[in-house]
């Protein structure tokens, strides 16, 4: 009976000399990229290799471990794997593991190499559509992207803040957050998308969609159990909002039900006060009633809010020559919105048309109305030029390069 604790297959596999090591970035091979084993840390991949359901062979403890892919498929595949790179032939044996997971057709298998590529804490959605020979209309492939593209939305936002509905509120946030988010292997199934949020940075995004996806949950079933929606209104301190509620909403509608599932980064480890279990949550059907009144509800119950901002004129419209007019204003601060229109009398659209011409901002207060998406100031008040330094007004004009106002 041998007793080493490193078995013999642990001896690198035979492979063409000629075969160069594909990386991320190694444009000149049309083979999956592979991520660098010397930046591979042992205890990740075998998170990963538990998390994907790999079967663990041989002793528990010891300098390695093997694994073989789950329900016995492909039985001549296993990966040998360092319990840490302590050892010399860490890094050979890293390489070797990555070699055998890039080759195998386990679906698995190419999903740990890409959380070992794209760090991050990973959210997947399934979404149940009846289709013909595992194919789905291409409009369901569609809505799964437009819907979880909401699902983000409103996850980034509810993670910088709370409330009920936010319209337009941090919409340049979200696209910033947005732009950090990868999507790993388009096309791996119909119905199937799987993306990586930031970890640790910005992952109060993730962790406050688990918490608000958990709670929308629980308030469903208590309105479908006792018609009272108030599960929805507590859920708001958690992330719930109108604009969730909406992503989930069309993920369901035209479905057979969908499911979205989290795993936290293994690099990044468990956030505080979740656990380590992978975390699935499922809607269905039945569950779209209550999701589309409390969508409603939700709008309706978030108040306007008070501000003092600042912004540049970027648009002038009233008419005739005299009387009150409407101008839209590029909100440099004071707002969490990019731009609000507002409607002004006469003296004040001639302020405003002044500051214009002079390339300087106004200030003035009012209410930013919820009905459309708090884009709109009613109760303007106090309106003045606001006189910039050089450096300022430089940073006015960038901002303005940089986002030019929408048509109407």
């Amino acid at each position: 009976m041998r007793r080493d604790t490193r078995p013999e297959a642990a001896a690198p596999v035979s492979a063409p000399p000629a075969r160069r090591r594909r990386t991320a970035v190694d444009p000149e091979s049309d083979d999956p990229p592979l991520p660098d084993p010397a930046g591979v840390d042992p205890d990740v991949l075998l998170t990963l290799l538990a998390r994907h359901g790999w079967c663990r062979r041989g002793r528990a403890e010891g300098r390695y471990s093997r694994w073989t892919p789950p329900d016995d498929r492909e039985p001549g595949t296993s990966v040998l794997v360092p319990a840490d790179r302590s050892f010399e032939d860490s890094a050979d044996l890293l390489e070797e593991a990555l070699g055998r997971l890039a080759r195998s057709a386990v679906p698995s298998a190419q999903a740990i190499l890409a959380a070992l590529l794209v760090p991050g804490d990973e959210i997947h959605w399934r979404r149940d559509t009846p289709g013909v020979g595992g194919a789905v209309p291409w409009a369901a492939e569609q809505d799964l992207r437009a819907a979880a593209t909401a699902m983000l939305v409103a996850a980034a936002k509810a993670g910088r803040s709370r409330a009920a509905y936010f319209g337009a509120r941090f919409d340049s946030y979200a696209a910033e957050f947005l732009e950090r988010v990868l999507v790993v292997a388009p096309g791996t199934g119909a119905g199937l998308l799987t993306a990586y949020t930031p970890a640790p940075d910005e992952r109060p995004a993730a962790t406050t969609l688990v918490r608000a996806l958990e709670a929308m949950r629980d308030a469903v079933d208590f309105q479908r159990a006792t018609g009272s929606p108030d599960g929805f209104d507590n859920g708001v301190p958690l992330g719930v909002s109108r604009e969730l509620v909406g992503s989930v909403v069309r993920l369901v509608r035209g479905s057979e039900g969908v499911r979205i599932g989290f795993a936290w980064s293994p690099a990044a480890g468990v956030p505080q006060g979740f656990g380590a279990r992978r975390l699935l949550l499922e809607f269905s059907p039945g569950d779209l009633p209550a999701l589309e009144a409390a969508a409603g509800r939700l709008a309706r119950i978030e108040p306007a809010v008070d501000v003092e901002l600042t912004g540049a004129v970027v648009r002038l419209k009233r008419q005739q020559p005299g009387g009150s007019g409407a101008v839209r204003l590029r909100v440099l601060s004071g707002a969490e919105v990019d731009e609000v229109r507002v409607r002004l009398d006469e003296d004040a659209y001639r302020a405003a048309a002044e500051a214009h011409l002079a390339g300087v901002p106004v200030r003035l207060r009012g209410r930013l109305e919820r009905k459309g998406g708090f884009r709109r100031l009613s109760e303007p008040a106090g309106l003045v030029p606001v006189e910039l330094d050089a450096a300022e007004r430089e940073r006015m004009l960038k901002v303005l390069r940089a986002s030019p106002a929408a048509e109407d």
